[in-house]
This record gives structure tokens, C-alpha cells and sequence, in this order.
């Protein structure tokens, strides 16, 4: 409920402080004192779209401050705590303009951008009036209205889920169809490069050692001749048999010296165990370096075969089995693939009749409250001395989405056997004031947590159908808070509380003032209302006629 309001050097005011009351609350005042001024500072702080200059004349800058009771579980609390916002059940909203057109809002102290406060304040506030862009005359928020009317939500959301569902399960076919489509166009290229591949066999590391073992039976011939003479010199009549020859030499003369070459005998003994075990590793090794030309040749086709297909994919040679991993899948995705899309496409149609299921269910609760919807409305323009109006929820098909295949539009007649058409193009001023009055009546089953602004909603009516408009803005305020701005005296009249609004001249500036009225200001008022700038005995007789009739 929105409990106050402090303008500062905006347009025509000065400084102005208003307090607000739960129920009906009614801004009176002649034509051109400021009322409309009022919601034009309101509207600014709020975010909305309106003058591009409301700074006072003179002042640096303009600022308007609005504060808000919210409860606990009014809708706002999430929009609040998704922006980092802290609320202790006051929120006050805050924003300033300078001269040269700089705006810059807050919210509970905290800068927001003027998204973020038009997203908070659609959650705190409805104007409506003759130029309600933003309210009931909005065609694109009359499907919303109507679902809020028939208590659709849970049926919306199961639409909104069974798109999103559709929608997933298209994308997966799309990308599945766009897949193959690529696989298939390389069908070829896939089915020669995986043979290719997977008769070289490659393994990690077999460049290497492919290049280690080639490089060695390249050089084998010239390492085959120096190992045959190292082992020529340490067998046969080399090393070994000089050794041999040495021992027996010893052994011969060891009996003459007693023993002196003994010593000598040993040593003699362990280096021939030695030069015999170089001999056979030399013998082993020769064995290895064997190599004929066709061996050769055949290691280096396979080199070469492997360098070759690791060039023609621009990697090094250890990651072609990562290649042909690859390629393996995407041939098993090509030869699986019509068995997937076909499960895709079943998919889909599951998710198109889910989806239709819930559309149509939708459609039902929607042309059923639009047939309740039409009968409310027709008993309500009734008072309001409009009983030949037509009016008529229309339900067209539209484009499928999230909120189902239905365009709804509330169309209006004002005489029998004329054609329905958009509210704003067919009813007069006055006419359509009574229309959006009736709608917001119907549409009201709980405003309990909006503040509703109706802007000369009563234009063009008097005597028993203002009456009427009166009695029904009652009855909407009866259930959170409805602010008015009014000529009707038997609407003013009403009203749980009433402000005046002026209009006056100092020092050849105009200033806007907004005054209370007490019991006896307020007979003034109405009697001005009803006699105009005269105020005779027998107009405050009529209004005080009005103000006991309203206590009744």
C-alpha cells in the first residue's frame, strides 16, 4: 500500500508531503491546479515513462520519494531479493532529476537502474484512465489478465513445461539431423581414412622406435665390421689364446720357482674368464646385427606410411590412434544414426502431444472464463448506464509458445448490432472510463497488495451512473487502497479520505499546493464541485446531502 509521497522542485511544486490511507482516497481540484502533476511525479518515481523535464524552473534538480507498507508474502519480496535488496516490511523508492536530464533512482538506499524500479513498481501499483497504455487497454496484457481471472496457473505452467520439453527435444533433433547430414557428406572420407588407419595399426611410441631401429640397421654394416675385429682380437689366435699360452708358460716354470707364479697364475686365470665373457656378449651382439635389405625396406615403409598420415592430419605421429578413435565414433554415429533420429522424431511426437494436451486444456479454462468473464461485465455496465454495450473476450488462434496458441483481446460494442472492436478505438471518453471501471471490478478478486490510481475514470458521467462509478471504486478500495483523481462530487464524496488540489501565484510563479480537507473544507469542496466558482448555501446543503448519504 503505498503510504506517502514527498515531491521537491518538480514542474509547479515547491515542496509537498502527502500521507496516504488504506481505502478510497480522492484528489479533487479545478481544472489545470496540478492534479495530473501529481501522477506525472508519481509515474517518475516509479519509473515510468512521461515528461523529459520535471525539474522546477530555478532548481538545480527535482526528486520525488514514495514509501511502501509490504507484507511479508507480497509479490515484489522476490523481484527485491533477486536484486540484493533488504526489506523490513517499509520499501521507499527515490529518484532524482537534474536540469540537464541526468536520473538516477533508489531503492530502499540502494542505486538501481530505472529497469529494476519499473520492474518493482508494476508489482505496487495500476493507473488507470482514458490513456491506459500500460493497464487494462494493453492488448498484450489481456491473455495474462484472463488467466489471472479464470485461475490458470497451474494449467500455464504445465503449457509453459510442455514447450520447454518440445522445445529441448526439437533442438536435440535438429542438432542429431545436422550431425548426420556432415557424417554423411564424409561418409567416404571416413569409411577409407578408418580402414586406412586401422590397417597401419599405429601405436604410441612406434615412430620412435621404428626411426631408432632403422637408423641402426642403416649403420649395421660399418658397426658389424669394427664389432668383428674387436672379437677377433680377443679370440682365436688374439687375446685369448696369448692368455692360454701365458698360463701353460707359468704352470711350466711354476714348479722351478716355488710357487713364485702363483700370484701371476690366478690373475692370468681371471682375466681369461673375463676376455671369454666379453667374447660371447660381442658374439650376441653380432648375432643382433644381422640385418638384411628387406628388413630394411619394410621398416621404412612403415615409417614413412605413418609420417605420411600424420602430415595428411596435420598431428605428430603419436596421436594418430586418437584420430582414429575419433572417426570410429563418428562412423558408429553414422551407421547408428537413422535408429537415433527415428527415436528423436518418436520423441518429439510424445513431447507434440503432451504439449497440444496441455494447450487445449488451457484453451478450455480460457474460453470458459471468457464466457463468465462476458456475462460479469454485462451486469456491471447495467448501473453504470450502459445495458446495450456489448462486451466480448475474443479467443483467436495465434502462433504456438510457452503460454499456449491463443490471441485474447477484450472487444467492446456500445450499441446492439454494431461491430466489437479494441476498447480505445470504439467507446467515447466516457464510455470507455465506465468500461475499464466494470473490468477492473470483475478482474478485482483480491487487490489486497496494489495500490489502484483511477485518472478521471469517471469523465463524462453525473447524477445516478457517477453514483454508480463511486460506489464501485468503493467496493474495489474495501479490499487494499484506490487513489482517484475526480470532478465527480459524488465520488469525491465517498472517498475515506480527500485531498484539494490548487492552484497559486507568487511573486508571478505558479506553485501547486495539496491540501487535507477536515469535515467541514470538504462540504466547501463538494458544493464548489457541484455550483461551480460560486459556492451558494443550497450547494452546501446538496453536499452535505452527499457526505450523510455516503456515511449510510
Amino acid at each position: 500500500m503505498l503510504r506517502g509521497l514527498i515531491i521537491k522542485d518538480m514542474l509547479i511544486i515547491d515542496e509537498l508531503e502527502l500521507t496516504f490511507e488504506q481505502g478510497l482516497n480522492v484528489l479533487t481540484g479545478e481544472t489545470g491546479a496540478g492534479k495530473s502533476i501529481l501522477l506525472d511525479c508519481l509515474g517518475f518515481v516509479l519509473g515510468w515513462r512521461g515528461q523529459a523535464h520535471l525539474v522546477r524552473q530555478g532548481a538545480d534538480q527535482g526528486e520525488v520519494t514514495a514509501w511502501f507498507d509490504i507484507q511479508s508474502d507480497h509479490p515484489v519480496n522476490n523481484i527485491l531479493l533477486d536484486s540484493g535488496i533488504e526489506l523490513d516490511g517499509e520499501l521507499i523508492l527515490r529518484r532524482i532529476s537534474t536540469q540537464d536530464g541526468r536520473k538516477n533512482s533508489f531503492v530502499n538506499g540502494r542505486r538501481c537502474s530505472a529497469q529494476e524500479v519499473r520492474q518493482i513498481s508494476d508489482k505496487l501499483l495500476e493507473l488507470h484512465g482514458q490513456h491506459d497504455d500500460r493497464g487494462l487497454l494493453n492488448v498484450r496484457g489481456h491473455k495474462v489478465l484472463l488467466d489471472d481471472y479464470a485461475r490458470a496457473n497451474n494449467l500455464k505452467n504445465n503449457c509453459a513445461v510442455a514447450w520447454d520439453e518440445m522445445a529441448i527435444a526439437n533442438k536435440a533433433l535438429v542438432e542429431m539431423a545436422t550431425q548426420m547430414k556432415t557424417f554423411q557428406e564424409e561418409e567416404d572420407y571416413l569409411r577409407h581414412t578408418v580402414a586406412e588407419l586401422s590397417q597401419l595399426d599405429v601405436q604410441k611410441g612406434d615412430d620412435d622406435s621404428l626411426d631408432a631401429h632403422r637408423r641402426l640397421m642403416q649403420s649395421a654394416i660399418k658397426i658389424k665390421v669394427d664389432v668383428s675385429k674387436s672379437l677377433e682380437a680377443i679370440s682365436g689366435g688374439g687375446a685369448e689364446s696369448q692368455i692360454s699360452d701365458a698360463i701353460l708358460w707359468i704352470e711350466n716354470a711354476a714348479e722351478k720357482l716355488d710357487g713364485q707364479l702363483g700370484p701371476a697364475s690366478e690373475t692370468l686365470a681371471l682375466a681369461l674368464n673375463v676376455v671369454s665373457k666379453a667374447q660371447q656378449e660381442i658374439e650376441a651382439v653380432l648375432s643382433n646385427l644381422n640385418f638384411d635389405a628387406v628388413e630394411l625396406e619394410q621398416t621404412e615403409e612403415r615409417l614413412f606410411a605413418i609420417r605420411a598420415a600424420a602430415r595428411k592430419h596435420s598431428i605428430v605421429p603419436d596421436e594418430l590412434p586418437t584420430v582414429l578413435m575419433e572417426l570410429s565414433k563418428k562412423l558408429d554415429s553414422l551407421d547408428c544414426g537413422a535408429a537415433d533420429l527415428e527415436q528423436l522424431e518418436l520423441d518429439i511426437k510424445n513431447k507434440f502431444k503432451k504439449y497440444n494436451n496441455a494447450m487445449w486444456q488451457l484453451r478450455k479454462a480460457r474460453i470458459s472464463a471468457a464466457k463468465s468473464l462476458d456475462k460479469m461485465m454485462l451486469a456491471e455496465l447495467v448501473p453504470l448506464k450502459m445495458e446495450r454495450a456489448i462486451f466480448k473476450t475474443e479467443i483467436v488462434d495465434q502462433e504456438s509458445g510457452p503460454s499456449g496458441a491463443d490471441k485474447v483481446s477484450f472487444t467492446v460494442a456500445t450499441n446492439p448490432g454494431s461491430p466489437t472492436g479494441p476498447l480505445e478505438k470504439i467507446a467515447s471518453g466516457g464510455e470507455l472510463s465506465r468500461f475499464l471501471l466494470a473490468l477492473k471490478v470483475c478482474l478485482s478478486k483480491d487487490v489486497s497488495d496494489h495500490t489502484i490510481i483511477f485518472d478521471e475514470i469517471d469523465r463524462g458521467v453525473g447524477g445516478a451512473t457517477a453514483d454508480a462509478v463511486g460506489r464501485r471504486l468503493v467496493n474495489l478500495a474495501s479490499l487494499g487502497q484506490v487513489l482517484v483523481v475526480t470532478h465527480s462530487p459524488q465520488v469525491a464524496a465517498l472517498g475515506l479520505a480527500h485531498w484539494r488540489v490548487e492552484k497559486n501565484i507568487k511573486d508571478e510563479k505558479a506553485f501547486s499546493k495539496v491540501t487535507r480537507l477536515n469535515p467541514e473544507d470538504r462540504v466547501d469542496e463538494i458544493a464548489r464541485m457541484l455550483a461551480g466558482e460560486v459556492i451558494t448555501d443550497e450547494a452546501r446543503d446538496a453536499a452535505r446531502s452527499l457526505l450523510k448519504l455516503k456515511k449510510q
